[in-house]
């Protein structure tokens, strides 16, 4: 993993806008709709190869592939693995219940997106179909970003943590949710180390580690809530224990919608757990009004030696396009929190396009904030290194 030795190094968290095209062939597939392979391909393609430069344009060293070919950040999991059916009846996030005619708003958007609170359950044992699906995803990022060698410094790929996927995909067939955990965790497996076989860095997506206390654990007490986070991670290392920590990320946020979020835990709560994956990276939403504060966590919980801070400095819920000094004061305050410049990468919150069809952020606002994000991260590196 590549530190910040000379300068602030930039990346993101993952998915990335998608053209109004691919998000309707993502949405057709998911419904079971025949879509030629050769669309597909020439569409996905189109939309790596742009997001890729995009990335570049802004600055951003470690880059991705955006998550174009993915439908959701997680429900994609239920198109490479059999034994998903019908629909979860996941309950209302604790924002839409606290505040109805909050959700009435959200309602009134209208927007055509993928099965975000309906996807599959389990309905029978969870087994990867074959990885033909993760080799197309992968040879196309490395057909756009070999193309573009030198022009960044790193690369990585996402992938759906056990928990994200239990807790969005619910269960129907397992005997306990800590055996759907760790089934899905055996499978899962294979994805990752095929991820890390092609070259990337690993990032394991995993807003149910935070998210979760306010959807589907939210009536529970906080000490029950703290054990699911337990075993969630304890599924994670058992599938990466052949990756190195140090090619793997952790992203860990609240929930990527606009709400109140005023119940959600605190990054204090769970921090000490969240040092227990066996990650080289953490990396976390730090930038909206309601988790700003939470560096001070960093003061009671400091964050070990071996791994790197990979805060969310720019949000991914508002238009407002941040302001590089306020990108950089961010920074500063996170290089702070550490105590080490080297081992703090800039990073946006969450993804800006985590599901097709999911649109907070307009796409040519979702770039000028990279760029913003690159001009900030050049104004702490001065203020750092003093050039």
């Amino acid at each position: 993993m590549q530190l910040s030795e000379d300068r602030i190094l930039t990346t993101h968290t993952g998915s990335l806008p998608r053209s109004a095209e691919l998000e309707d062939i993502l949405i057709r597939k998911e419904r079971g709709e025949t879509v030629p392979d050769d669309e597909f391909g020439r569409v996905a393609h189109q939309g790596v190869d742009h997001v890729v430069g995009e990335q570049i344009d802004a600055g951003v060293d470690v880059i991705n592939d955006g998550e174009q070919p993915r439908v959701g950040f997680q429900t994609y999991v239920a198109l490479r693995m059999s034994g998903f059916g019908g629909a979860s009846s996941r309950p209302a996030f604790a924002d839409f219940v606290r505040y109805p005619d909050y959700g009435e708003l959200w309602q009134k958007r209208g927007w055509v997106t993928s099965k975000v609170f309906d996807a599959p359950q389990a309905v029978a044992e969870v087994q990867y179909t074959g990885l033909g699906e993760a080799e197309q995803e992968c040879d196309l990022f490395h057909r756009a970003s070999d193309a573009r060698h030198g022009q960044y410094r790193d690369r990585f790929m996402t992938a759906a943590s056990p928990g994200i996927v239990t807790t969005t995909m619910l269960n129907g067939y397992y005997d306990s949710h800590e055996n759907y955990v760790r089934a899905v965790a055996r499978e899962l497996r294979k994805e990752y180390e095929f991820i890390h076989g092609q070259g990337f860095l690993l990032q394991l997506d995993c807003p149910d580690l935070a998210m979760e206390r306010v959807g589907l654990f939210q009536d529970d007490p906080l000490s029950r809530f703290l054990e699911v986070v337990e075993l969630h991670i304890d599924a994670i290392n058992e599938a990466v224990q052949n990756i190195p920590p140090e090619h793997l990320r952790l992203h860990v946020c609240w929930g990527n919608w606009d709400g109140p979020h005023d119940n959600d835990v605190a990054l204090a709560d769970i921090l000490p757990l969240l040092y227990e994956a066996r990650v080289g990276a953490l990396s976390l939403e730090l930038a909206n009004p309601r988790h700003y504060h939470e560096y001070e966590a960093f003061k009671r919980h400091p964050l070990p030696d071996s791994m790197v801070l990979i805060p969310g400095v720019v949000d991914v819920k508002t238009n407002f396009v941040e302001h590089p000094q306020v990108v950089a004061e961010r920074i500063l305050r996170a290089v702070d929190a550490v105590g080490d410049r080297t081992r703090v990468i800039a990073s946006t919150d969450c993804g800006f396009g985590t599901f097709a069809g999911w649109t907070l952020v307009a796409p040519t606002v979702a770039w000028a904030k990279l760029q913003a994000l690159r001009a900030g991260a050049d104004i702490a590196s001065r203020e750092l290194w003093g050039t």
